[in-house]
């Protein structure tokens, strides 16, 4: 319980940080935006290619599939990497002339999470269950995600721009499925970070983001990710 208030706690704060960072460089973005508008890109839209750490909130040991309810171990690692791309597709520069300085684009995101690995028993070693008839295998806990979330970028047409995401929608798969064999699961995601133009084009960036599941696999599936992204604007 405590590892998983501490990963909470890293998560918000995470977050927090980065939204920080966004709003202190909201009040200079106007000007400098303006000075440097013909560099910024034709179109702001971009693919990015992500990855980094990430952590569930709670661990899935004693499941049937995950490590036969602990019959040889238990499969409860939390913490792991992910992988991801996706495209940022600029909606309004300006806020619909609102805010100069201030875009709204919408991101469409792919991720693949890798959370923990083990040698353990599953639903197919014997005595788990009254036709099981298997040994110990390597089962990994994995999840695949697909979101559609709105992103809020400061200091448009500058090489410096920081960024939220005020709530995303996130579609989630989970692996292996859950004791009830159910699967596929909703939720929210909170994020924020920024990126730098290394050249034309060429973007590089910092990204962190909090996921809120809603939970419908009867599992915990909540968690936090913080990496890096390199992205193309097109």
């Amino acid at each position: 319980m405590q590892v998983c208030k501490g990963s909470k706690n890293i998560a918000v704060w995470a977050v927090a940080l980065s939204l920080v960072a966004a709003s202190a460089f909201l009040d200079g973005g106007t000007v400098l935006a303006q000075e440097t508008a013909k560099e910024s890109t034709a179109t702001g839209n971009r693919v990015f290619f992500r990855g980094g750490y990430g952590e569930l909130l709670s661990d899935r040991g004693g499941e049937l599939i995950t490590d036969g309810h602990g019959v040889a171990g238990r499969n409860d690692g939390t913490g792991g990497y992910y992988i991801g791309g996706g495209t940022d597709l600029m909606v309004t520069k300006d806020l619909w002339g609102m805010m100069n300085g201030v875009a709204l684009v919408g991101e469409i995101g792919l991720e693949f999470k890798r959370w923990a690995s083990a040698n353990v028993g599953n639903g197919d070693t014997t005595g788990v269950t009254g036709v099981s008839n298997g040994g110990l295998s390597k089962v990994q806990l994995t999840m695949l995600t697909v979101s559609v979330a709105p992103k809020v970028k400061f200091r448009q047409g500058t090489d410096f721009q920081p960024w939220i995401i005020p709530a995303g929608l996130d579609f989630h798969v989970i692996s292996p499925t859950s004791s009830q064999i159910n699967y596929l699961d909703i939720g929210v995601q909170f994020g924020g970070g920024a990126e730098f133009r290394v050249w034309k084009e060429l973007w590089l960036g910092l990204d962190s983001r909090f996921h809120l599941a809603s939970n419908q696999t009867n599992t915990v599936n909540n968690f936090w990710t913080a990496g890096i992204y390199g992205a193309i604007g097109f």
